[in-house]
This record gives C-alpha cells, sequence and structure tokens, in this order.
C-alpha cells in the first residue's frame, strides 16, 4: 500500500472513530428538552403515539464500550490502519499458506499407502472411493451425470454399464480419463440424401434387434457396406481402435430412437472428452478411476 492510501484509510478510519465515539459520550450527557409528561411535545396518530424521553439502558452502553474497544484491539493487534502491520505481524497469505500446507498434509499421508495399489483393489477401497467420488463429482458430474449415467443430449456416455467405446480395461479407461478423447462422426446427409440416411438408419438399427421396414434395411445394407464399414465393421461391432460404437447393442450415445440415429447419419456427430491430466495429479485420475470401476 502507498503512503498515500495508508494516510487515506487513517483519516477515515480516525474520523469514524472520533465520530462514534463523540455521538456515544454526547448521547448520555445531552438534555433534550421535554413537557411536563416528560415526552417531547411530538405526536402522532392524533395524539395517541407520543415521543418520550429515556435513558440508554446500562446494558447497551456496556454493551457498546466493549464494541468500541474490541475494534480499537482489533486495529492495534492486526493489519487494517493503513500501512500498519499490526502487532502481530499476521498477513492472510502466510495463513493462507499455512492452511494450504497442512492440508498437503493429511492429503499425502491419506493418498501415499494408497499409491501402490491396483485400481481394483481401489476400487474395493472405501477411502479411495469416497475421494474418487467427490473429485469426480467436481471434474465430471456437469457431463456424465452424478451417478454416471451419462447424457445423450451431449453424448456423455453412461460409465456404469459394460460397452465403453474405447475399452473398459484400467489403462483404456486411465488414457481417457488423463488424454481426453475426441470422437467424430462425419456427415452423410449430403450423399445420402433424405431417403438414404432412412434406409441407413433402418439397416443400423436391425443389427440391434429393432425392427425396421424390410424394403430400407435392403436397400441401406448395401450403402452401410459402401460409406461405414470402414469404422463399424461389416458385423456393425465397432472398432474401439478408432472409438467406432458398437452399433449391435442397446447402448446409444445420443439416443437409440429412429429419429436421433438418423440425425447422428445425416448431420454427423463430434464428441469430446477433455484430458484431465492437465488439471489433475496421477493421484487424483487413479481415484476418480476407481470410484468409476466401483459403480454397479
Amino acid at each position: 500500500m502507498s503512503d498515500f492510501w495508508s494516510a487515506w484509510v487513517i483519516v477515515l478510519l480516525v474520523l469514524n472513530v472520533a465520530l462514534v465515539l463523540f455521538l456515544f459520550v454526547w448521547g448520555q450527557i445531552v438534555k433534550v428538552p421535554t413537557e411536563p409528561d416528560g415526552t417531547t411535545g411530538h405526536v402522532w396518530a392524533h395524539g395517541v403515539l407520543r415521543e418520550g424521553v429515556r435513558k440508554l439502558p446500562m446494558w447497551w452502553v456496556i454493551y457498546s464500550v466493549i464494541g468500541l474497544v474490541a475494534g480499537i484491539g482489533y486495529f492495534v493487534l492486526y493489519p487494517g490502519f493503513g500501512g500498519y502491520k499490526g502487532v502481530l505481524g499476521w498477513t492472510s497469505a502466510e495463513e493462507l499458506q499455512r492452511d494450504t500446507a497442512a492440508s498437503e498434509q493429511r492429503l499425502e499421508a491419506t493418498l501415499a499407502p494408497l499409491r501402490a495399489a491396483s485400481l481394483g483393489d481401489l476400487a474395493a477401497n472405501s477411502t479411495a472411493t469416497s475421494i474418487g467420488q467427490r473429485l469426480y463429482l467436481d471434474n465430471c458430474a456437469a457431463c456424465h451425470g452424478e451417478r454416471a449415467l451419462g447424457n445423450t443430449v451431449i453424448g456423455a456416455p453412461n460409465l456404469t454399464d459394460a460397452d465403453s467405446l474405447y475399452g473398459t480395461d484400467p489403462d483404456s479407461v486411465m488414457a481417457s480419463i488423463r488424454d481426453g478423447r475426441t470422437g467424430t462422426m462425419p456427415p452423410w446427409g449430403a450423399a445420402l440424401g433424405v431417403h438414404g440416411v432412412n434406409e441407413v438408419a433402418a439397416y443400423v438399427l436391425n443389427f440391434s434387434g429393432v425392427a425396421t421396414p424390410p424394403d430400407w434395411r435392403a436397400a441401406g445394407k448395401a450403402r452401410y457396406e459402401a460409406m461405414c464399414v470402414a469404422c463399424h465393421g461389416v458385423d456393425g461391432r465397432g472398432n474401439r481402435a478408432l472409438g467406432a460404437p458398437d452399433l449391435t447393442d442397446s447402448t446409444w450415445l445420443y439416443g437409440g430412437d429412429f429419429a436421433r440415429v438418423a440425425a447422428s447419419i445425416r448431420d454427423g456427430r463430434t464428441g469430446v472428452m477433455p484430458a484431465w491430466g492437465q488439471r489433475l495429479s496421477t493421484d487424483e485420475l487413479r481415484l476418480i478411476a476407481a470410484w468409476v470401476f466401483a459403480q454397479p
């Protein structure tokens, strides 16, 4: 704080304290003119209400003095009186550093025994999953939901089922959380046209047992084999190396009704899983993964 602003704060404080002290003392000794009945003569409601004059109660006076002394004592002990640092030399920055260091020590004591454990063991450890849940809620729940059930509106996958675009083994899950993922489904609407989109959607839905018009499926098969097998495979089981989803199950990132499947084919989809390795430590990433593995 510069000398000017320090002096400015001191002047304001002194003036305010002096004014409060003056009003307090003056309020004890001032004599207010009164009528013979002990009131000031001010009346309201046609004389029903009259303004009386009473001395301040002693409890109020005592508490006021205590508050005034405490306020002055605060400015003696702590910073606040301009650039004065206070007798105790306390600063918020030092308190923050001290509390942060203490918190990190407690956290380290908790995490150290967990580092040698596998993700499977962590998933069975209540301490690990409790911390992992908090980290998940802070960083992941906005997309995947509080209970990790996903969100078909934005294409965030359900993390509690056995299906995964890139694999459910520990290494794949850790890679997804740490490095993020980017998946792109190209839009085929311009190439297929309205009828072509419907026909491919009918053929794709048939993979998972959904009844669709036979003539659409027949026409869609040829279109699918010409445009889609490179990623999803001839049998529609997808490709985890590419993040191409399995089309033969009942799991759909953006919903499995005909309209949504057709929209995915026509307009394409682009999904982005952020890379949390730049924000979270390895310990934190492992705890999140452990909580995800622990979900039924």
